[in-house]
Formats: C-alpha cells, sequence, structure tokens
C-alpha cells in the first residue's frame, strides 16, 4: 500500500491509547453528560456554552430546518432520491445546491455586520455598485420574514446585548427608505447576527444553515422513499424552447 507523507497539525481531536477526545474531553464523557449543542460549540467555538447560549444556538437550529419544499435544498435530495440515489447522496446533492441566492449568504452577511462600517455606509456602498446586501429580502416574506423576528426575540428575551440585530434591522430601515419598498432582514441575516452573538467565527457562520437544513432535507428523502416515486422529470409543458 503506498503511503502518503502527509501531516495534519489540529486541536480538535486526538485518540491516545484508545481514548478519543474532542479538545481535551474524554468522548465518552460527553456522550454520557453533555447534548449535541454542547459539542457543536465545543467544536466550533472551543469552549462550553452557557445555558443561555445553547438555548439560542438551538433556536438559531430550528430557523432553517424546513420552509417547504420549493427550497432548492429540499426539492433536489427528493429528485435525487426518485432516481434509485443513496440516502447519503440524495442529501449530499441538497448540500451542494446551497448557494449565494439560497443559504449560502449567512457567512456574507456575518462578514457584513461584523466590519465596523455604519448601518449607513453598507447602504451607500451596495448602492453605488447596484449589488443586493446579502442577509435581506425574500421572494415569500415581504414585509417580514417571521423566523428573523423570532430569532431577534429569542435573542433579547434571553439577554443577549443584540448589536448585530440592532445593525441588521438598521440596515433593514435605510434599505425601505431609499428602495422605497420593504427588503426585510431574512432568516439568512438573522442567523449571521445570532451566531455573531453567540461568539462564532464570522468565517465559519455558514456551518449553522447546512446543520439546520440537513435535518429537513432528511426528512423530505424519507419521505419520497416512503412514496416510493418513479424519478420526477418534467412535462413537455414545463419547458419553454427558444
Amino acid at each position: 500500500m503506498l503511503k502518503l507523507k502527509v501531516k495534519f497539525r489540529t486541536n480538535i481531536s486526538k485518540t491516545v491509547n484508545g481514548v478519543h477526545s474532542i479538545r481535551g474531553r474524554d468522548i465518552a464523557e460527553l456522550i454520557s453528560t453533555r447534548s449535541f449543542s454542547d459539542v457543536i460549540f465545543l467544536l466550533l467555538r472551543g469552549d462550553m456554552p452557557l445555558s443561555r447560549e445553547r438555548r439560542l444556538l438551538e433556536a438559531l437550529l430550528v430557523a432553517a430546518t424546513e420552509n417547504g419544499i420549493e427550497a432548492p435544498s429540499v426539492f433536489i435530495p427528493r429528485i435525487a432520491a426518485s432516481t434509485g440515489a443513496s440516502f447519503e447522496a440524495a442529501i449530499a446533492s441538497g448540500m451542494l445546491a446551497v448557494g449565494k441566492h439560497h443559504g449560502g449568504a449567512v457567512r456574507d452577511a456575518a462578514e457584513l455586520l461584523w466590519q465596523k462600517k455604519s448601518p449607513a455606509a453598507i447602504v451607500a456602498d451596495f448602492s453605488k455598485r447596484k449589488a443586493s446586501i446579502p442577509g435581506f429580502g425574500h421572494k415569500l416574506y415581504k414585509k417580514e420574514d417571521p423566523r428573523a423576528e423570532a430569532l431577534y426575540a429569542r435573542a433579547k428575551a434571553l439577554g443577549f446585548p443584540c448589536a448585530y440585530f440592532k445593525k441588521a434591522r438598521a440596515i433593514a430601515r435605510l434599505l425601505e427608505k431609499k428602495k422605497g419598498k420593504a427588503l426585510p432582514l431574512n432568516v439568512d441575516g438573522a442567523i449571521a447576527a445570532a451566531s455573531l452573538e453567540l461568539g462564532f467565527d464570522r468565517r465559519i457562520t455558514g456551518a449553522f444553515f447546512l446543520l439546520s437544513r440537513i435535518v429537513g432535507a432528511a426528512a423530505h428523502v424519507h419521505e419520497e422513499l416512503l412514496q416510493a416515486n418513479t424519478y420526477h422529470r418534467l412535462e413537455a409543458g414545463d419547458i419553454i424552447s427558444e
């Protein structure tokens, strides 16, 4: 067998004498005493959460689990499952469908909210470039995204300063004033704000939409398998030839 001489350096985990540890914590002890949310903090932030931090993370993860079969990260896995692809491959197809127009705006929104620029400067900059601000606006929720509002309310109720939420909401107000129509903070922007409130590195915030949506996608793939559909294909009337 060819052995590759590749060396990695990590502080995340190690196995010594048959004992596996995550950031110095025995995996068996974590299984016995800690929740999945706790281990997310341990892995992604490097420490254990306070009670209110755990509760906000859990609310954040609920927010993006499911938003209808029409979402690309849901209907694409169903199509893949209907072809006979494995359960795992079908789920992976949905995660690969996440991009800047669907779910992938979380990290860009976090980068924006993390910057020291004022809301006015941010709106002016994007307006000058005629670009959309990540984390704002939604095809379905024209006035407000109830998921974003619920996350903000939860963060306030748990006693967080909500500085990133307040900045995001100020951007939304300025956008409405400039555009003459509401472009509310959406769930991507709210997840970004909540992630920053929780002290996560802005570069890792994109993981949260994936962690959340994979559960909803799994439910849809399972339903597709139970329905035993043959693969879905477009009808002739659904195709516009040019």
